[in-house]
């Protein structure tokens, strides 16, 4: 009897360890998958400020695809390597580090920024005309599709309340956020100097730090909705030769 109650409970701890192992080896396998899922096809972020309202709202959870490559007129996050966010912020505790590597939680964009590809590379970029438009390529723009209106009034924001005209340098892009007098976007940082490097630099994006384009807004639920590309920025004229450097002109001005 007692050899009997042993075959028994050496069988039952063998079965206990098979599960075991299949668990852990499900697990291993979501998080290589979902690690996967992260690094190269969709990531996401939340939303840290203004200067995307209405598109985007302040704790809005974002979904940004890495595979198809952005155009002009998306929202599109990247990196902060020029510095706009200023002293970077203190770093996440380790766990929650592990976790938003894993793609199990949301990057709280501490060191990216999102904004609207308004130019790329070669790219004329004006503002502004005789009715306020911001140009491409000489091309007027109507984007009263996704500046921002006050809730209040329904009054949209001006295009932009400074006058600039670039050439937007290869390998880069130039952005604007939505919210236009919210934003320290591109126009911001046109005439700033960064020591040892060409007038503008500070200003366009380079396409390197770009990690992807925005496709949803996925929490919360009552927000979700897709972002789709404006059908006003589709049919620009194609850029000229993109210069080395970005080309400037017009009065200097600082936000």
């Amino acid at each position: 009897m007692s050899g009997g109650r042993t075959g028994s409970a050496s069988s039952a701890g063998g079965s206990l360890l098979s599960w075991l192992r299949e668990i852990a080896i499900v697990v291993v396998g979501a998080l290589i998958a979902s690690t996967l899922l992260r690094l190269f096809v969709l990531q996401m972020f939340v939303i840290p400020s203004v200067s995307m309202e209405n598109t985007l709202l302040i704790g809005d959870r974002v979904a940004v695809q890495k595979i198809v490559p952005y155009h002009r007129g998306e929202v599109v996050v990247f990196r902060d390597s020029l510095g706009w966010l200023g002293a970077p912020p203190p770093e996440e505790d380790i766990f929650r580090q592990a976790l938003i590597f894993v793609g199990l939680a949301p990057d709280e964009s501490a060191n990216h920024l999102i904004k609207r590809v308004i130019g790329v590379a070669g790219d004329h970029v004006t503002c502004c005309d005789a009715a306020g438009r911001v140009s491409v390529n000489g091309a007027a723009i109507n984007e009263t599709a996704y500046l921002y209106t006050d809730p209040t009034t329904k009054k949209q924001v001006d295009p932009s309340t400074y006058t600039f005209d670039v050439v937007v340098p290869a390998g880069t892009v130039f952005v604007m956020g939505d919210h236009r007098d919210r934003s320290q976007d591109s126009r911001c940082h046109i005439w700033q100097q960064v020591p040892g490097k060409p007038e503008g630099y500070a200003a366009f994006i380079p396409t390197t730090d770009i990690v992807g384009s925005a496709v949803a807004v996925v929490y919360p639920f009552s927000r979700f909705h897709a972002l789709n590309e404006p059908t006003s920025l589709q049919n620009i004229p194609a850029p000229g030769p993109a210069p080395a450097h970005a080309v400037i002109k017009g009065p200097e001005f600082h936000c």
